[in-house]
């Protein structure tokens, strides 16, 4: 993963390029200083995304925002697959990656690429886990 600038890591969060700025000046954002500007990791910003979606301004996102937030997840695109009609799409957020299996068809109506932020809706009707001894 390459780093991001301070300005592209602001668009990335949604915030202004003085609170990148701040937080890296109270160390709570890990960047290398570099001349005129800093470079900040992916998994850096990965800390800072949203849990949930929050409303934009655009219908999509707001439609998105009325479902429950427990089954909201907002991170980024770090692998995309497409072959045929399927598509295999690795999200990751906080440290952790989770895969999903979509149409091609959507990826290409909803222009998702790789290094994009988006959300993602986990729907599951039925969710079983079993416990092992030995």
């Amino acid at each position: 993963m390459k780093d991001l600038l301070s300005r592209q890591a602001a668009i990335v969060l949604g915030v202004s390029y003085p609170t990148v700025k701040l937080r890296i000046y109270k160390h709570k954002l890990r960047a290398a200083q570099t001349p005129g500007d800093y470079r900040i990791p992916q998994s850096e910003i990965d800390k800072f995304l949203p849990k949930r979606l929050f409303k934009t301004g655009t219908t999509r996102h707001i439609n998105f925002w009325h479902i429950s937030g427990r089954n909201q997840l907002v991170g980024r695109i770090v692998d995309m697959k497409i072959s045929g009609l399927l598509a295999q799409v690795t999200l990751s957020f906080g440290g952790q990656h989770i895969t999903s299996i979509i149409t091609a068809d959507a990826v290409r109506e909803m222009r998702l690429r790789k290094g994009e932020t988006v959300a993602t809706l986990i729907k599951s009707i039925e969710a079983r886990f079993f416990a092992c001894s030995r």
